[in-house]
C-alpha cells in the first residue's frame, strides 16, 4: 500500500512517517507550502510551515530514506483560509482557521494530490483514531485526551476516513517524543506549534489590517439597553467573552457579550450575561453520512479547549442543527465550531452562527 505523509516539520508528523514506514507502506513525504515567510513575520518556533520546518521535515524524510516534496498551495490557502479568516472578523465572528486548514487543505487539496500521484492513504500526525466497523468508519478521540485533536477533524467524511491514517492516536505525546529521540530525529525536542501559522505573534488584528491595508472603523461600546459606554477600536479587535483591552472603567468587570456589525457597536455586559443554553449550527457534517431522524442526547464542545457538556442535538435540516445544553454555557461564540460526541466517538460538527 502507498501512503503520502503530511510532514509539518514537527515531531508528531515525523513519528507518524516512521510508524507508517515500519508497517510496510511505500511512503512519500510532503510539506504543504501555505504562505510566504516574508509576507508574515517569522515564527520563532511557535507556528508551523516555515522554511525551517521544511528543512526539518526534509531531514527526517532523508533519514527514513523516503522521497520528499514540497507542494505549493499558497493561492488556495490565501483564498480559502486567510481570506475567510479576515472576512469572519469583519462580520463579527471569531473563526478557527486550523479547522478550515484541515478541511480544505489537508483533507481537501492534499487528498486530491495523493489520488493524483497514486497514493492509497494520506497520513498525518493528528492525535485521533479511526475505527472500521461493519457500518462504516468512526472518528474517535485519541488515547491521550490531553493531546486529542478530534475537535478539528469533524469535517472528515466516510471516504476520507477510509483513506486516512492517524498513527499517533494510540500514543501519548511523551511516547511520541521518545520514539523520535530513539531514532535520532532532528526535531525530537522541538516545541509544539502554538499560534496560528500566519499570525505568529498572536496579534490577529494587526495581520488583518496589514493584509487588507485598511484600519478597522472605530465605534461605540454600548450596554444591553443601547446606552453608550465609550469608544471601541474596531470590531475586529473583539470577541465574545473578552475582558481585557476594553479601556472602559466600571464598578464591576465588563465583558464583550455581542457584536453588532450593522451598527458597528460592541455590546458589553456582566459575566452572567455570557451564559446561554442554546445555539444554532450550520454546515454540520454528520460523520456517518446519515442525518439522524430525531434528536440525539450526547455531549457538545463549543471551542477547542472547552470540556464537552451534556446537550440535546436536534437536526433542523441536512446540514443544520439546534443544540440545547442541559446547563448554560459561557461565551458561545459565532464562528467557532460545535462538535458532538457520543463518548469517544465524534458524531459530527459545524459552525456556530
Amino acid at each position: 500500500m502507498k501512503a503520502l505523509i503530511a510532514m509539518s516539520g514537527g515531531v508528531d508528523s515525523s513519528v507518524a512517517a516512521l510508524l507508517t514506514k515500519q508497517k510496510g507502506f511505500d511512503c512519500v513525504g510532503c510539506t504543504m507550502k501555505l504562505y510566504s515567510d516574508k509576507e508574515y513575520a517569522q515564527s520563532q518556533g511557535k507556528t508551523c510551515c516555515t522554511a525551517d520546518d521544511v528543512e526539518d521535515a526534509r531531514s527526517v524524510a532523508s533519514r527514513l530514506d523516503m522521497p520528499y516534496y514540497v507542494f505549493n498551495f499558497t493561492d488556495d490557502f490565501k483564498e480559502k483560509v486567510i481570506d475567510d479568516f479576515i472576512n469572519c472578523y469583519f462580520c463579527g465572528r471569531t473563526p478557527n482557521p486550523c479547522i478550515e486548514c484541515n478541511r480544505i487543505m489537508k483533507f481537501g487539496k492534499l487528498y486530491e494530490r495523493a489520488k493524483l500521484i497514486g497514493r492509497d492513504y494520506i497520513v498525518t500526525g493528528h492525535y485521533a483514531r479511526i475505527e472500521k466497523t461493519e457500518n462504516g468508519y468512526l472518528l474517535k478521540k485519541a488515547v491521550d485526551e490531553s493531546k486529542d485533536q478530534s475537535y478539528v477533524l469533524y469535517s472528515l467524511t466516510q471516504e476520507l476516513l477510509a483513506h486516512t491514517l492517524f498513527p499517533l492516536g494510540e500514543l501519548t505525546k511523551a511516547e511520541a517524543r521518545k520514539i523520535a529521540e530513539e531514532n535520532g530525529f532532528i526535531n525530537a525536542n522541538k516545541p509544539d506549534s502554538q499560534d496560528i501559522c500566519f499570525v505568529p505573534d498572536g496579534d490577529y488584528a494587526k495581520v488583518i489590517e496589514k493584509y487588507t491595508s485598511k484600519k478597522a472603523e472605530p465605534g461605540d461600546f454600548v450596554d444591553k439597553a443601547g446606552n453608550v459606554l465609550g469608544r471601541h477600536r474596531g470590531i475586529i479587535h473583539y470577541t465574545i467573552g473578552q475582558r481585557r483591552g476594553l479601556g472602559i472603567s466600571s464598578d464591576a468587570p465588563l465583558y464583550v457579550c455581542g457584536i453588532d456589525v450593522e451598527n458597528n457597536t460592541v455590546i458589553l455586559g456582566r459575566d452572567s450575561d455570557l451564559f446561554t443554553k442554546e445555539l444554532n449550527v450550520r454546515d454540520f457534517n454528520w460523520i456517518s453520512g446519515n442525518v439522524p431522524t430525531g434528536e440525539i442526547c450526547c455531549k457538545v464542545k463549543i471551542r477547542y479547549k472547552h470540556q464537552e457538556q451534556p446537550a440535546t442535538v436536534i437536526p433542523t435540516g441536512n446540514d443544520t442543527v439546534r443544540v440545547i445544553f442541559d446547563e448554560p454555557q459561557r461565551a458561545i461564540t459565532p464562528g467557532q465550531s460545535a462538535v458532538a460526541y457520543d463518548g469517544e466517538v465524534v458524531l459530527g460538527g459545524g459552525k456556530i452562527f
